[in-house]
């Protein structure tokens, strides 16, 4: 069974007097420990899909079974159990909370799953040392580089140990070195520890890390396969 299928999905928004389909009847799959590049220029239906997959929107019609389970029969906190234990999201905005260290960012997520303090703290320090950050765990986001913020936001994508990992745009803010270092990341998640990897681009160097590119273009999957030229973590 696939960790993640998506059956004839569609999705409408309201416009004027009536609605504007953007999805037009996704179907898709990833299967556990892929790592998959969603690629498509803007408003091909890439974003809303992700939003979809993250249990952040809902489709208007279709199913989306998560790990067996049909998300359509989930209320609202059980929506919100879900996502905090299955799936860790990455953005391009890194969305750090300003005033707050990289440790504090990345034990927010444990708040909410009910870890107690003291594990807390020591799971956010081991994560922030893995990602390079032991020196930086006490400076704010605006004592950061983007690379590092970007490094904090993983971490705390990561912490709650779930086992997708959902990134929309994660290098649009950054240069093209520290994307590079960035992409490796996601590439070593992927490979050593088995994190399945969703991702959202309009950059191929972006997705040459991906083993599996799928292509959006108005609403539509346009095509769906592996990537032949995969870059390799130490490319």
């Amino acid at each position: 069974m696939a960790l993640i299928d998506l059956i004839d999905v569609r999705k409408s928004f309201p416009m004027g007097d009536g609605e504007l389909e953007v999805l037009h009847g996704i179907d898709m799959k990833v299967e556990r420990g892929e790592f998959v590049a969603m690629m498509g220029p803007s408003g091909s239906g890439k974003s809303t899909t992700m939003n979809i997959l993250g249990c952040l929107d809902a489709p208007t019609s279709g199913r989306y079974i998560l790990d067996g389970q049909d998300v359509a029969d989930l209320d609202r906190d059980e929506l919100a159990a879900i996502r905090n234990a299955m799936i860790g999201f990455v953005f391009q905005g890194f969305n750090l909370l300003p005033r707050t260290t990289a440790l504090a960012n990345v034990e927010m997520p444990m708040l909410y799953a009910g870890v107690k303090a003291k594990e807390r703290h020591v799971r956010a320090q081991e994560v922030l040392e893995r990602m390079g950050l032991g020196d930086r765990m006490h400076h704010d986001p605006s004592q950061l580089s983007g690379g590092q913020q970007q490094r904090v936001a993983i971490a705390r994508g990561i912490v709650n140990r779930a086992p997708i990992l959902m990134a929309d745009e994660p290098t649009g803010n950054l240069d093209s070195k520290t994307s590079d270092e960035i992409m490796k990341l996601f590439q070593e998640l992927n490979e050593k520890e088995g994190i399945t990897i969703t991702l959202v681009t309009h950059e191929p160097d972006v997705a040459s890390y991906a083993g599996r590119v799928v292509h959006f273009r108005d609403g539509l999957v346009t095509s769906d396969e592996p990537n032949k030229a995969k870059r390799g973590a130490s490319a």
